[in-house]
């Protein structure tokens, strides 16, 4: 398993933004939506691609096109403020959902939802913003395997040495994606320095 940092200058800028506690939710939503959108580009760079004839308003020419479908899967809640930015890029998008919960005292978590397309043959997205112990990451993971992906890539804001590590375990075939790896976990297994709780700054549920 790979690890790919997206260390650009904005993405940082923009994460910092979304670390500060004085950020409103209207503006940590534009830029989770706008950082998600950096991410995404990176994450799909393999994609596969073919060479089409096309014709310009001048001539025709071989240019290169997408040639693979793209699945993505944000976990809920949080994953859906990555979404936007994919529904954007690739409009032909197909989208599940996966429902965790986690359980603040064990740091376990539940499925209460799963809802996916067909993903064999598809290049696969897997959205959360906080991969802090990765058991939630590992789980819907393997969901989504189990549904047939093969081609999968996870990504997320950021992530933490033991998220990493338990993925890089569990999934070594998964390539990560994320803006940094922080430093450590709490003992209540939140990601620090960190920015928070993902989805409660997200919808203002503080």
């Amino acid at each position: 398993m790979s690890v790919h940092v997206i260390d650009h200058p904005l993405a940082l800028h923009m994460l910092s933004v979304l670390r500060d506690k004085r950020t409103e939710p209207q503006v940590f939503r534009q830029i989770s939506r706008n950082l998600a959108t950096l991410l995404i580009v990176e994450a799909t760079k393999g994609i596969r691609s073919t060479i089409q004839m096309i014709e310009t308003p001048l001539e025709p020419m071989q240019a290169p096109c997408l040639d693979q479908r793209l699945a993505v899967v944000p976990v809920l809640r949080a994953g859906l403020g990555m979404l936007e930015a994919a529904l954007s890029l690739f409009p032909e998008v197909s989208v599940g959902y996966i429902g965790l919960e986690r359980n603040h005292d064990t740091a376990e978590a539940h499925t209460y939802y799963c809802k996916l397309p067909k993903l064999e043959n598809c290049y696969t997205l897997c959205f959360d913003p906080m991969l802090a112990t990765g058991g939630s990451a590992s789980q819907a993971l393997s969901f989504l395997k189990a549904q047939g992906a093969t081609d999968l890539a996870f990504v997320s804001v950021i992530a933490s040495p033991e998220g990493v590590a338990r993925l890089a375990e569990e999934h070594p075939d998964v390539e990560v994606y994320t803006t940094c790896v922080d430093r450590e976990l709490s003992d209540k297994k939140y990601i620090l320095p960190g920015l928070g709780d993902f989805g409660d700054r997200l919808y203002g549920t503080e």
